[in-house]
């Protein structure tokens, strides 16, 4: 391993994309990419062969591999509408030819920068190499369609006691419904979890989360919700409660909606 190649490839885990429970995500190291950004991410399910299908992985990752035109196809072809390419380069400067040939190859949404900045004690800060993205483009302008592309990826009605994911999502009502910035030091944050009965409505991915919310605000049936929050799986399952996990819209509608109190001190801090 290359002086700086753990941090160049730490870089690319904040631009990964929002997918369902598990985001698929196709190494093209060998691996080597997986298994670090695997440290920090447990749903990751890392493949090393490009698939054979379409549409097929939500994020294709790369480091120090010539960024070429069938590069380009290969990557853009593999993966779903809304999905990310994530390529560093340990050497080399952020310049505007690097989005011309992001764009010529059809991808969006791009972003081409410094990928880490390191701290030497001779030189100060050193910026290292460059970071790619793009992303391929939906194929809807609608919102709520985009959502569902990875949202259709996590089945409904799942089993709490049998799901093996790391996290899952909470409808919250919150009082006051202030941004954190503009609470004042004498306000209390109080949180409540949309449930039916005493049942917890919970979620296997954000998406999937805000698929459900979305219809169920627009219609009237769930009033007051302001945000999705993120808690790990077993903290929840630790609770004195049962738990109805990705329960369909069709399902539950029209039954009497309930909410329990959830201290916000054990959620998970929001992803960047």
């Amino acid at each position: 391993m290359t002086l700086y190649e753990r941090p160049l490839i730490e870089a690319i885990a904040k631009h990964l994309p929002p997918s369902a429970a598990l985001l698929e995500l196709l190494d093209l190291n060998g691996g080597a990419i997986g298994a670090i950004l695997s440290e920090a991410r447990a749903d990751l399910d890392v493949i090393t062969a490009v698939p054979a299908d379409d549409n097929s992985v939500d994020a294709v990752v790369a480091f120090d591999r010539v960024v070429d035109a069938p590069f380009l196809a290969t990557a853009r072809r593999v993966l779903r509408p809304g999905g990310r390419l994530i390529a560093v380069t340990s050497e080399g400067e952020a310049r505007a030819k690097h989005v011309e040939v992001l764009e010529n190859a059809g991808f969006h949404r791009i972003l081409v920068e410094t990928a880490v900045e390191v701290a030497t004690p001779l030189d100060g800060v050193l910026p290292v190499g460059v970071l790619l993205r793009g992303e391929k483009p939906h194929t809807t302008d609608d919102t709520f369609e985009r959502i569902r592309v990875a949202s259709d990826q996590d089945a409904a009605e799942l089993d709490m006691n049998t799901y093996r994911g790391r996290y899952v999502y909470l409808l919250i009502k919150q009082t006051p419904n202030k941004p954190m910035w503009a609470m004042r030091p004498e306000e209390a944050i109080h949180w409540e979890a949309v449930g039916i009965g005493d049942v917890l409505l919970a979620f296997t991915s954000l998406p999937k989360s805000v698929s459900f919310m979305q219809p169920a605000v627009l219609s009237g049936w769930i009033a007051g919700v302001n945000k999705v929050a993120k808690f790990k799986r077993d903290t929840v399952a630790g609770w004195a409660t049962h738990v109805l996990l990705n329960p369909s819209l069709e399902r539950v509608a029209g039954l009497e909606v309930s909410f329990r109190v959830i201290d916000p001190q054990t959620a998970e801090k929001p992803d960047e």
